[in-house]
């Protein structure tokens, strides 16, 4: 059963850096993990996401230049994904779920759901 577990969410002021951690376990066949976020009020958006076998990314419009995902492939069974938030906004805020498919088609084409996803961390901007 896959299983994904967020971690490294908190609250900083503008400008700062946060890193989120997604451990995913019993992985092999879900190969494209990534980021969504909710923030109130706004619609679920796609964050970034990383295909296990060729290491291709995908970012969100928003993030472009900011955000980078990366992985660690421990094993087939296992891998662990980060996201790392630099040059964090106010409009950032938001709760981030990982999430994990065997395609990235969900982080590329609008109203695609991702198979799997983890319980989220919450991300806190203060101006």
């Amino acid at each position: 059963q896959v299983r994904l577990v967020e971690s490294g969410g908190g609250s900083v002021q503008a400008g700062e850096s946060l890193r989120l951690t997604c451990v995913a376990t019993e992985i092999s066949s879900r190969p494209c993990m990534g980021w969504f976020r909710n923030a109130p009020g706004k619609e679920r958006e796609r964050v970034a996401a990383i295909y296990r076998g060729d290491g291709m990314t995908y970012y969100g419009d928003s993030v472009q230049g900011r955000f980078t995902i990366s992985q660690d492939n421990q094993d087939n069974a296992k891998n662990t994904a980060y996201l790392q938030m630099n040059s964090l906004k106010p409009e950032d805020t938001a709760m981030y779920y990982c999430a994990a498919d065997t395609s990235c088609l969900p982080w590329v084409v609008p109203g695609t759901v991702a198979a799997n996803w983890g319980k989220g961390t919450l991300v806190t901007i203060s101006a």
